[in-house]
């Protein structure tokens, strides 16, 4: 949480001095955000003109304290390409406990199209552990497991999450990753942790 805020504290100065605004305004946005209660931080949320640092912090504060409020913006900061961000926004969501969580982090995971930004929602799966999170973990990985795949990061966190979610559907998944020079390792260990078929 603390290297959250200071991030957005730095891009808020940052802000300032180079928006045409000065920085000891875009400061003080900064502390009032933060001290904001749940009903000023999401009004913020719908305000014109508000930078993108303003919207995360008052999103993540929402999502931190449970409010569902915060559940669009989050998924769209799950989905962005600052990868700084989209941690973030995975962390708020954890805590946030919203039903939809899971549905929302399974499009962005399974998007062919988003695929380079989809290691938080795949992690964000793994950490829920909800009834869809080792399905699409499993579909993810298998289209990722060309031999030049270029997010290769991607399929090694659905490796490690499905070892982490230890289902048994995922043996034959991870059998063929082994085969994989950057996956082979994690995929032994998440077949250690497969529950033995009955």
């Amino acid at each position: 949480m603390n290297d959250v805020l200071e991030r957005l504290r730095t891009e808020a100065g940052q802000s300032g001095e180079s928006g045409g605004s000065d920085a000891s305004g875009e400061s003080s946005r900064y502390a009032e955000l933060l001290a904001a209660d749940p009903d000023a931080l999401a009004a913020s949320l719908t305000s014109a003109g508000l930078p993108l640092w303003a919207r995360e912090l008052a999103a993540y504060r929402l999502g931190l304290a449970g409010d569902r409020r915060a559940f669009e913006p989050l998924v769209l900061l799950l989905n962005h390409r600052d990868p700084p961000r989209c941690a973030a926004a995975a962390e708020a969501l954890a805590a946030l406990g919203d039903p939809r969580t899971a549905r929302a982090a399974a499009a962005l995971a399974t998007n062919t199209l988003r695929t380079a930004y989809a290691l938080q929602p795949v992690r964000l799966l793994t950490t829920l552990r909800a009834p869809e999170s080792a399905p699409v973990l499993m579909a993810t990985l298998s289209r990722l497991l060309s031999p030049h795949e270029p997010y290769w990061r991607v399929a090694l966190a659905c490796v490690e999450g499905l070892g982490t979610l230890a289902d048994p559907r995922a043996r034959e998944i991870l059998t063929q990753a082994q085969s994989h020079p950057r996956l082979a390792v994690a995929a032994t260990a998440a077949l250690r942790k497969l529950r033995r078929p009955r």
